[in-house]
């Protein structure tokens, strides 16, 4: 795992075209103060944004680890470390995705219905959860920015087209 050594009252939202964006996160080998104090703040972040997830590589930190929204819970959230998925429900369904990454620029992605997701929480303990509805599509997309892929990545040529200013404006800073 990278250094743990995070100020997590440092970390901000960052926007492509950041490289840490574009890195295969790695595995958090333990669940520590330091991961709980960074989940603490990821959770701040996107709940400040009016997200409703938020992965680690979007706070500069290459690690396999997203926080989001406690579908249980409205004022709550949900830490997920090293999470894997795994689709139940093979259907698939296209819907528009957002990004805090990517501000200002939506696109349509095409992703299995039913996932099961399983992982550590903040505590380091055992944690699965299945759903066919929207956080289905949250786990994917938080997941997704794991392994260093953005919605940009899943776009159609007509939703390139309709991004394209959008897109260049970040990239140009």
């Amino acid at each position: 795992m990278p250094a743990m050594d995070v100020d997590p009252a440092s970390l901000e939202i960052v926007d492509h075209p950041h490289p840490v964006l574009r890195t295969p996160a790695s595995p958090v080998n333990e669940v520590n103060d330091a991961v709980r104090a960074v989940a603490d703040r990821m959770l701040e972040l996107m709940v400040e944004a009016e997200g409703i997830g938020l992965a680690a590589p979007q706070v500069g930190l290459s690690w396999r680890m997203f926080v989001t929204r406690d579908p249980e819970n409205e004022d709550g959230g949900m830490v997920w470390i090293n999470p894997v998925l795994e689709p139940v429900d093979p259907t698939r369904e296209t819907d528009e995705e957002g990004c805090l990454s990517l501000p200002g620029i939506l696109v349509n992605v095409t992703r299995p219905v039913g996932i099961r997701i399983r992982g550590l929480n903040e505590h380091g303990e055992e944690v699965e959860a299945e759903t066919d509805e929207h956080m289905a599509r949250v786990w994917q997309h938080e997941n997704d920015h794991l392994d260093g892929v953005l919605i940009i990545d899943r776009m159609s040529s007509m939703d390139r087209l309709r991004n394209r200013r959008a897109i260049r404006d970040l990239e140009r800073g």
